[in-house]
């Protein structure tokens, strides 16, 4: 049996774990001659963390982040600036609260197989709290066990700086950093930090965005839990 490339995975939250509600965001651009399907929705997300990424776009800018969004889910040309003035005033953290279930499956199968496991998330002090209710929680609980939940708000340090880890990889002391994975959704965010930070960077790509690009890529949680799971 071939040994396991990892001995322990952090995931980022959002685009890993839950997505921006369709549910509400689905209505809303609606208005303005946007499909209301999750599925498109859920591709939306990918196609703005793409623009947002090849603009270099940093934490705090999502200007072409909603304007991609509201192009994938079809809002009509001439509605495009409002739909997206409307969407930055409501995709707000709160809303990203969408469980992935194929990522929450995977999770379960992750921890039946033993493999330690953390959050690593730039969020606004909600993370934990919102993962508890039905994702996963630090310690034994009702969802999949975590050894650790780190969220920007908290500590003060957000990614793309790699000092967030710091507050993460004390829990996971007897691991070598490259031999920890990190899933996220952001080139600028997540693959830089975690790549600084000595970890092996993994993003998310369901739907082949960055064909070519150096870095490893996966379209699910599904797929790294059936390398490391067997």
């Amino acid at each position: 049996m071939t040994a396991a490339r990892f001995d322990a995975v952090l995931f980022d939250a959002g685009g890993v774990l839950v997505l921006p509600d369709p549910l509400v965001l689905g209505p809303l651009l609606a208005y303005y001659g946007g499909s209301a399907d999750v599925a498109d929705h859920v591709r939306a997300h990918y196609a703005g963390m793409k623009a947002k990424s090849d603009a270099g776009s940093g934490e705090t800018s999502w200007e072409v982040y909603n304007r991609a969004y509201v192009h994938t889910v079809g809002v009509d040309t001439a509605d495009v600036d409002e739909a997206v003035e409307v969407l930055d005033r409501t995709r707000y953290h709160a809303t990203w609260r969408y469980v992935i279930d194929e990522s929450r499956t995977a999770l379960g199968r992750l921890a039946a197989a033993g493999v330690p496991m953390g959050v690593v998330s730039n969020a606004s002090g909600q993370i934990e709290a919102m993962l508890a209710r039905s994702i996963c929680q630090v310690g034994p609980g009702a969802h999949v066990e975590m050894r650790v939940i780190v969220d920007s708000h908290v500590v003060g340090v957000a990614k793309p700086d790699q000092r967030i880890f710091d507050f993460a990889l004390p829990s996971f002391a007897e691991f070598e950093r490259s031999r920890i994975a990190y899933v996220g959704d952001s080139v600028t965010m997540d693959i830089a930090a975690s790549s600084a930070a000595g970890l092996h960077p993994i993003l998310i790509d369901p739907y082949d965005d960055h064909v070519g690009a150096e870095f490893e890529r996966i379209r699910s949680v599904g797929e790294l839990a059936d390398e490391l799971c067997g």
